[in-house]
């Protein structure tokens, strides 16, 4: 069940909705993009199924969407509610920091200096449709932290393809920027969902949780 609370930010209140794991190993706080809010379908499939696994979920509600505005702020003032909504938390577990889309560009950006110990980035916009010239890469590579990205296979904001191999990346096959795919297509919706859930639950165990366990 979801706890929901409402935080202050520099730019107004935000709201941390959270779905807790009864024996967590790790917390997984997640950003929505611009174009939408906690409510995809992706955030929300996370929050119901990874608690199940030992990873509690915290989803951050921007200020601007708390508002009730549509577009969102600059940059800058997307990182600075971030940092003070998270700062807000307190976890015994290592903390995962992530988001979708310009979510997980500003998970990049705050990822170290919130001390988080991964980075979960769920369609990352690499560049803007059709320029592919203004590369986001280093930004998504400035997380200096274990990472995952999600990628759909047709994402228009940077196919999977145009990620170098060094990049920890886990593709849904036939999905959109938003992760829908065709009625038709090679995967069910619900299995395009179960992909996004398995990858990051695997790779926080594999990269987060071991990784502790090892130290």
């Amino acid at each position: 069940m979801s706890t929901t609370r409402t935080v202050p930010t520099p730019h107004g209140d935000a709201r941390l909705v959270t779905d807790r794991s009864r024996n967590p190993v790790a917390t997984l706080l997640l950003n929505h993009g611009a174009g939408g809010g906690i409510e995809s379908p992706d955030l929300e499939t996370l929050a119901r199924e990874l608690p199940r696994d030992g990873i509690s979920v915290v989803r951050l509600e921007m200020p601007w969407r708390v508002a009730g505005k549509r577009l969102a702020p600059r940059p800058a003032v997307l990182d600075e509610c971030l940092v003070a909504a998270a700062g807000s938390m307190r976890t015994r577990t290592p903390l995962v920091l992530g988001g979708r889309s310009a979510g997980a560009r500003a998970a990049a950006r705050c990822a170290r200096t919130l001390g988080a110990s991964g980075f979960l980035a769920l369609a990352f916009p690499l560049h803007p449709p059709g320029r592919p010239e203004r590369s986001r890469l280093e930004e998504l590579k400035s997380a200096g932290l274990p990472t995952l990205v999600v990628q759909g296979e047709r994402d228009t904001f940077g196919a999977p393809e145009e990620f170098p191999a060094d990049v920890d990346l886990t593709v849904v096959p036939g999905a959109d920027h938003g992760f829908r795919v065709p009625k038709r297509g090679d995967v069910s919706q619900e299995d395009a969902l179960g992909i996004i859930v398995e990858a990051t639950l695997e790779w926080v165990v594999r990269e987060v949780v071991g990784n502790r366990n090892g130290e």
